[in-house]
């Protein structure tokens, strides 16, 4: 699934760095704060895609950053979980290239 979002990205211009887990993307963006674009997992293990969200919005300098929630939870509980920690969009596997591209839009991301 990695490999599907970062070509998705690659295609719309954007450059990609890839976690295996929420903990290793935690670490990922303390190395790098200017990553302005984050697309993560629910279900991640050792921290949860909802860990993670949480764990960005409660840390100051990843207020403005977008992220992306992308998994299979599609009951809209748990959408709406991820929307009230922070997510800036949702999407549901299977998606599309097209779906990908129009969440990016509507959060500003692409033209």
């Amino acid at each position: 699934m990695r490999l599907i979002v970062s070509r998705t990205l690659r295609e719309l211009g954007f450059d990609t760095v890839e976690a295996g887990n929420g903990q290793e993307a935690w670490e990922a963006m303390e190395r790098d704060p200017g990553l302005e674009l984050i697309l993560c997992d629910w279900n991640m293990p050792v921290m949860n895609g909802l860990e993670f969200v949480q764990k960005m919005r409660a840390d100051a300098r990843f207020g403005s950053h977008r992220i992306v929630m992308v998994t299979t939870e599609t009951e809209v509980e748990q959408m709406l979980r991820a929307l009230e920690a922070g997510a800036n969009e949702y999407v549901m596997k299977p998606f599309t290239r097209e779906i990908i591209e129009e969440k990016l839009r509507i959060i500003g991301m692409v033209h």
